[in-house]
């Protein structure tokens, strides 16, 4: 058995469908809206991106020789890049990037399942943790599935120590359903709110000359009171949100590095570099050791 204490780094593109928006004391109050779903010819969704770090420990126990059970517990913070895209479809588009920065609170477990073939070792490592962040109502469930070939190199005048090399992949999905509250202010950057005037006037062009009456309809619910929070430069207005969120890509290429420095101690390192996301793990590791039984005199 043993504990281990990571810090982890990944920067990856963000997927986003379905979206629902609400609104909490639209028309001063007198009226709040429900979450519902926005049309694409109205708001769509660029290029997106989370950038993340987390700080964790790791205790676990071998039940086996070839199976491990451990947990996970820490905590972290997340930035959330979205480019959003007002009537994509319009001479009157309206684009922004939205940018989110919250701590992060994570908990699960998983199981390793390892073993070799002649020089050779491998292990398959799945988990499943949930992470709080301070601006959703729940967690978010995260599944990762590692898989890693590698060697180690006995060091001969140190048999206690050695040095392992690896190369793997690494599988990502995450619950698909977000549901939050934020803050217009913080919601929406800076220059969205220096250039109000000309958002206002080309939603105003947009409602006037080519809005649907179904368009207009769910405008005169919905965006309407968002647009006059902006241009009353209310930033605490409660805007509501839902969406379905995915990574962009779910697998990539990993390659990693670790110096056993003797039977207690290992330092570890590991990088995701091929594919979309890209992420760095820096770890120590304690072993705890059996006792071992005295010798009968």
């Amino acid at each position: 058995m043993g504990i281990m204490a990571n810090f982890f780094w990944v920067d990856q593109g963000v997927k986003i469908d379905n979206f629902q928006l609400g609104f909490d004391n639209a028309h001063d109050g007198v009226l709040d809206f429900p979450l519902t779903p926005v049309s694409d010819t109205i708001l769509s969704f660029g290029e997106n991106s989370n950038r993340s770090y987390s700080i964790n420990v790791r205790p676990d126990i071998w039940l086996f020789p070839f199976i491990d059970l451990y947990g996970v517990f820490g905590f972290g913070r997340s930035n959330t890049s979205v480019e959003v895209l007002l009537f994509p479809d319009s001479p009157n588009q309206q684009s922004f990037t939205s940018v989110v920065d919250q701590g992060i609170a994570t908990y699960g477990f998983g199981i390793l399942a390892a073993g070799g073939v002649g020089p050779v070792w491998f292990s398959v490592d799945a988990n499943i943790t949930w992470n709080k962040p301070e601006l959703l109502d729940k967690p978010t469930i995260v599944n990762v599935v590692g898989i890693r070939v590698g060697k180690s190199f006995v060091f001969k005048k140190r048999p206690q120590s050695n040095i392992s090399v690896w190369i793997g992949t690494m599988y990502v999905t995450m619950q698909s359903k977000t549901v939050g509250a934020i803050a217009l202010g913080d919601a929406l950057p800076s220059d969205v709110w220096d250039k109000k005037d000309a958002l206002v006037e080309n939603y105003n062009n947009w409602y006037e000359n080519e809005a649907t009456p179904i368009q207009q309809k769910f405008a005169d619910e919905y965006l309407t009171p968002v647009v006059d929070a902006i241009d009353q430069r209310n930033g605490e207005s409660i805007v509501q949100y839902g969406m379905d969120k995915q990574v962009k890509q779910h697998w990539n290429g990993l390659i990693g590095l670790q110096y056993q420095i003797n039977k207690n101690w290992q330092l570890r390192t590991e990088g995701g570099v091929i594919g979309d996301r890209k992420s760095f793990l820096l770890s120590l590791n304690y072993r705890i050791l059996g006792f071992k039984k005295k010798a009968q005199i």
